[in-house]
C-alpha cells in the first residue's frame, strides 16, 4: 500500500498550526471552481430542504448544520496557502439555504470569534472546546432552548499528545489541550451491543459509525425534551465536545454515528428534535439516509467472546 506524502496531506501553516488539504476527501480541492462542486451544493440543498420537511411531517423540530474546515475559519494563519476560504462548501451551503428554519450557519460565528480563543486544536482537524461551545450555544438557539450558563466555569484538565495531523508529519509534533469537564447530571443510560462489545474487548478506540447510546438527565433545570442527533467525531458518543453539552442540557439525547438517517428509527423513537451534524470535509459524497441503526447496533462477530454469540443474533 502507498503511504500518503504528507506534504500533499498537511500544510504546515504558521505557529504551528497544521491543516489537512488532502487525504482521502481531497479537502483542498473542495475550495476550488470546478462545475461538480455547484452540482454538489445543490444535491446538498436538496437533501437539508427534504430533511426538514420530512421531521416537519413527523411533527419533528429539525437542526442541521455543518462543522467548517479549519481552513474556512483560520485562512489568516495558513500562511500564504492559495485558496479562496469563501469557498467553503459550508459557506456556499448556507448562502443557499438562508432562511430556511432549523440550518444553523457555524462558520460566521467561529470566524467572528476566531481571534478571542483557539477554536480548533493546532495539530489536530477537531475543534477545541471553546469551538465547540460557539456552535453549541447557536445550535440551542435553533432548538429553542436556553444554554447552560454554567458550563464554560466547569472543571478542566489539560493532556499531551499527538493528535490526527500531528502524527502524520516525519517529525511528530505533540500539542497540550485542554479538556472541560461536561458530565455532571447526564448518565449513559444505554448503549447498544456493538458499542458494548467494542468496550468489553478493550477497542473502543477503533468505534467510529454505527455507534449509538443514550444519555438521560433528572435535572429539573434540564430542557424536557428529547433530542437525537447523527453526528461524527465533532460530537463524539462519550459524554464529551457536542454530545456531552447536548446531554447536559436535555432530559434525553440519543446519539448515532452517521451521516445517513435512519428514518424508520426516528419515526419509531419520535424525539421531539432531529439533529444532523457533520464535518465539512466529507461534504464530498451526499448521504442517501439508508442508515440501518437495528443492523448497526449489533456487535461484531470477531468481538463476542465465546458462548455469546447466538445471544446476539
Amino acid at each position: 500500500m502507498q503511504v500518503p506524502d504528507p506534504a500533499t496531506t498537511v500544510h504546515v501553516g504558521r505557529d504551528g498550526w497544521l491543516f489537512l488539504i488532502g487525504g482521502t476527501n481531497s479537502v483542498l480541492i473542495q475550495y476550488r471552481r470546478l462545475s461538480w462542486h455547484f452540482l454538489r451544493i445543490r444535491s446538498w440543498t436538496r437533501l437539508i430542504r427534504q430533511r426538514s420537511a420530512r421531521a416537519q411531517a413527523l411533527g419533528i423540530r429539525c437542526v442541521q448544520t455543518i462543522v467548517p474546515e479549519k481552513l474556512s475559519i483560520y485562512d489568516d494563519r495558513t500562511d500564504g496557502l492559495r485558496y479562496d476560504p469563501a469557498r467553503s462548501p459550508a459557506r456556499r451551503l448556507a448562502r443557499r439555504v438562508m432562511g430556511l428554519a432549523g440550518f444553523v450557519d457555524l462558520v460566521a460565528p467561529l470566524r467572528a470569534a476566531r481571534d478571542e480563543a483557539e477554536l480548533y486544536r493546532r495539530t489536530d482537524t477537531h475543534w477545541t472546546y471553546e469551538g465547540c461551545h460557539i456552535a453549541y450555544r447557536a445550535l440551542m438557539r435553533a432548538c429553542g432552548a436556553i444554554p447552560l450558563s454554567d458550563v464554560a466555569s466547569r472543571p478542566r484538565f489539560t493532556t499531551e499528545g499527538l493528535w490526527d495531523l500531528g502524527e502524520k508529519l516525519p517529525d511528530p509534533p505533540s500539542e497540550t489541550v485542554t479538556h472541560w469537564t461536561l458530565d455532571r447530571n447526564a448518565v449513559r443510560a444505554w448503549a447498544s451491543p456493538r458499542v458494548e462489545a467494542y468496550e468489553a474487548a478493550g477497542r473502543i478506540n477503533e468505534l467510529h459509525v454505527g455507534a449509538h447510546v443514550i444519555y438521560r438527565n433528572t435535572s429539573p433545570e434540564a430542557d424536557p425534551r428529547t433530542v437525537m442527533l447523527f453526528g461524527d467525531s465533532c460530537a463524539q458518543f462519550t459524554c464529551t465536545l457536542l454530545t456531552g453539552f447536548l446531554a447536559e442540557s436535555f432530559a434525553e439525547l440519543h446519539f448515532i454515528w452517521s451521516s445517513s438517517i435512519d428514518w424508520t428509527h426516528v419515526a419509531r423513537v419520535r424525539p421531539d428534535i432531529l439533529m444532523f451534524e457533520m464535518a465539512e470535509r466529507f461534504m464530498v459524497r451526499i448521504p442517501v439516509d439508508d442508515f440501518d441503526v437495528e443492523a448497526a447496533d449489533q456487535a461484531p462477530a470477531d468481538l463476542l467472546v465465546p458462548g455469546e454469540a447466538v445471544a446476539a443474533e
